[in-house]
């Protein structure tokens, strides 16, 4: 029907731009697909439409949810109509979502660029519903009531995090809302073990994907702040920028005058510039553990004797998740996957290094030195 109006609206128009008819000679008829739409006008003077005398509306009582790596989670989403009606109308929901580890631009986007793009998660009508991506399998609809469109994320992973979009479509008619994820979990820096700031973005997000990590968000990195992290070393985070925190000022970290806070450097390009990394780790399925062994190990040894009691050499990021959400405290120093030589404090004691909690680090010793070692089972 639309397509058989098109030519006629065009020769209507060129005729009222030669001959001045008059703008209701050119004006569409109000039908599509069979319905009746009646154009208003809200009381801040924006056009709004009504399908059929009914407002479709959709609302999240929570914009934000946290959860713990490797629970199920649930991302609140319901749609009402007003006024109410009386037979159940046949809708559509999309779920689709924006990773919390969208990366910048290498360079700042020109005016006018296009947003990130959305990822979709799943869509449904009625009983038929199809999930995508990595979300194939872990995704249902929760469905408890009517109007109820809720997510249910099963089996959460590190990089689920970030914005989620629920969109209720109606004929032609859509409302959406969106729902931030976030995981719990601990942010730490990282760096090479040939030394500071030889990391590009790319080289970054891998170096944390090794420690069964991510790249923190800036988000994540203030929480770390609000909680006392305090580091003099700038490092990528997964947007791209280059940031550090500090809750003591001093020289050479922004200087003394500033006021504590996160240090901003802003975008870098993510293949030339090279910077330390910020990660994040959450829960971990399973146990991190200080091997009982008669003798100190070099790092080869470490790893065997792991492997004989049927584990693998902890990585960096499953002990800070271990001491920070597990409360792992160990005042013996121990290998980890990198060939890194930490252990976690929980409890500040005599002779178990500064009189703060946290994970102390000897960096990248030679191999041949004999430490304990950190399992992973």
């Amino acid at each position: 029907m639309l397509g058989l109006w098109r030519p006629l609206l065009a020769a209507c128009l060129l005729l009222q731009l030669l001959l001045l008819l008059p703008a209701s000679w050119c004006r569409m008829p109000e039908y599509n697909n069979g319905f009746y739409y009646h154009d208003v006008t809200n009381s801040n003077g924006n056009g709004e439409i009504y399908y059929n005398g009914v407002r479709l509306h959709v609302e999240s009582p929570e914009p934000s949810v946290s959860a713990t790596r490797g629970s199920s989670v649930t991302l609140p989403c319901h749609f009402h109509y007003e006024p109410e009606v009386s037979a159940p109308r046949r809708t559509r929901v999309k779920w689709s979502w924006l990773p919390a580890n969208t990366a910048a631009p290498a360079a700042p986007a020109a005016p006018g660029a296009a947003p990130a793009m959305e990822t979709e998660v799943m869509v449904a009508m009625g009983n038929r519903h199809r999930s995508y991506g990595s979300f194939r399998g872990r995704v249902r609809l929760r469905r408890s009531a009517p109007g109820d469109m809720s997510l249910v994320i099963n089996e959460l992973r590190l990089n689920d995090t970030g914005r989620y979009r629920c969109e209720v479509i109606d004929g032609v008619e859509d409302e959406s809302v969106t729902v931030e994820l976030e995981l719990r979990g601990v942010v730490f820096p990282y760096f090479s073990n040939r030394g500071r700031y030889h990391f590009n973005y790319p080289r970054a997000q891998q170096a944390c994907q090794d420690q069964d990590a991510t790249l923190a968000t800036f988000e994540q990195l203030f929480t770390a702040w609000e909680e006392g992290l305090d580091w003099c070393n700038a490092g990528w985070l997964a947007d791209g920028t280059v940031q550090y925190p500090i809750t003591a000022p001093r020289d050479g970290c922004g200087g003394s005058g500033l006021a504590p806070g996160i240090r901003n450097y802003g975008p870098r390009h993510r293949l030339l510039h090279r910077f330390d990394a910020f990660c994040f780790s959450a829960s971990i399925k399973g146990t991190v553990y200080f091997l009982q062994n008669p003798t100190r190990l070099n790092f080869t040894e470490a790893v065997q004797a792991c492997a004989r009691d049927f584990s693998s050499v902890a990585k960096v990021g499953q002990l800070y998740a271990a001491w920070r959400l597990s409360g792992l405290d160990r005042c013996d120093a121990g290998w980890l996957a990198d060939a890194s030589v930490r252990y976690p404090i929980t409890k500040v004691r005599a002779n178990c290094g500064p009189p703060e909690p946290g994970v102390r680090s000897y960096g990248f010793p030679p191999w041949h030195l004999k430490f304990g070692v950190y399992c992973y089972r």
